[in-house]
């Protein structure tokens, strides 16, 4: 595995790639690896011929009082799984690479970034869609792999791709769990004990809602209520919202019929963390 910390250098090595007529994936990542993004690159690597793996600590997707200089780093053991899990290519530049000064363009997805985490990260997405773009612009991937934990930044990238006219496909992947549920993330490492356990909040809340589903109920007021009944039990967990919504256009709505998402979002302790449950009807 090659890692490469420059621009131009990575876009050397992928001109390379592309002449040679080799189908490249992309997985983007902030680092501090774990089984989910492992699973990204491995499926990466089944349908690709070449896997390029990023981790950039993006600051432009991070709010004021939001967790920058706090987000787990450790490049060591990120480069050691990238390569065990097929990347040929670890792209890791650093801020002022990506950003370099006078840096003034931007990025955003207007409507389906109103909801859910864009409500309390008003320019979270913006920094999303940006960096995602560059990325875009400088791998030129044929396929580039999301984590479905984060719904709607997968559904934000499939609109800028769909409305820029790019030529990349999205291919959204599963969530993956701890054994007990929690849905893994790079933050979950400044839980503490107690907070870990409090977390598990928000999966059983979910789990309720998926019982209730398979059981019939279609009603989005009767399945929220159900969720924050439990959240609400846990005083460790502050809620920022439980949303019911179209999968696709990420809008409201009243009953789950088919392609719905129920998205949660919640700080426990200093850490946040989302998760999200997708039905597709029975």
């Amino acid at each position: 595995m090659e890692i490469i910390t420059t621009v131009s250098e990575m876009k050397k090595s992928i001109n390379r790639e592309r002449d040679a007529k080799k189908n490249l994936g992309f997985v983007p990542t902030m680092g501090y690896l774990h089984e989910g993004h492992l699973s990204l690159i491995r499926r990466a690597r089944e349908e690709n011929d070449v896997v390029v793996v990023s981790i950039f600590v993006n600051p432009t997707q991070f709010g004021i009082n939001e967790d920058f200089d706090l987000y787990p780093r450790n490049l060591a053991k990120d480069s050691s799984l990238a390569e065990e899990a097929g990347a040929a290519y670890l792209f890791c530049p650093e801020v002022k690479e990506m950003y370099p000064s006078g840096y003034e363009t931007f990025i955003e997805v207007t409507e389906m970034t109103q909801g859910l985490c864009g409500a309390s990260r008003p320019s979270h997405f913006r920094g999303v869609t940006t960096v995602v773009n560059k990325l875009f612009q400088i791998v030129k991937p044929h396929r580039a792999y999301f984590g479905l934990k984060d719904a709607q930044q997968v559904m934000v990238i499939q609109k800028m791709v769909q409305d820029l006219n790019m030529d990349v496909e999205i291919v959204p992947c599963p969530i993956i769990r701890e054994a007990d549920g929690l849905a893994m993330s790079s933050r979950n490492v400044n839980l503490s004990n107690g907070e870990r356990s409090a977390a598990l909040v928000l999966f059983r809340s979910l789990a309720v809602a998926k019982e209730m589903l398979l059981a019939g109920e279609q009603e989005a007021r009767r399945l929220k209520g159900a969720i924050l009944k439990i959240i609400e039990k846990e005083p460790l967990v502050k809620l920022d919202y439980v949303e019911i919504v179209n999968f696709e256009k990420l809008t409201p709505i009243e009953q789950l019929r088919d392609k719905s998402l129920i998205a949660l979002a919640a700080k426990v302790g200093k850490v946040r963390l989302i998760d999200n449950l997708y039905w597709e009807g029975q």
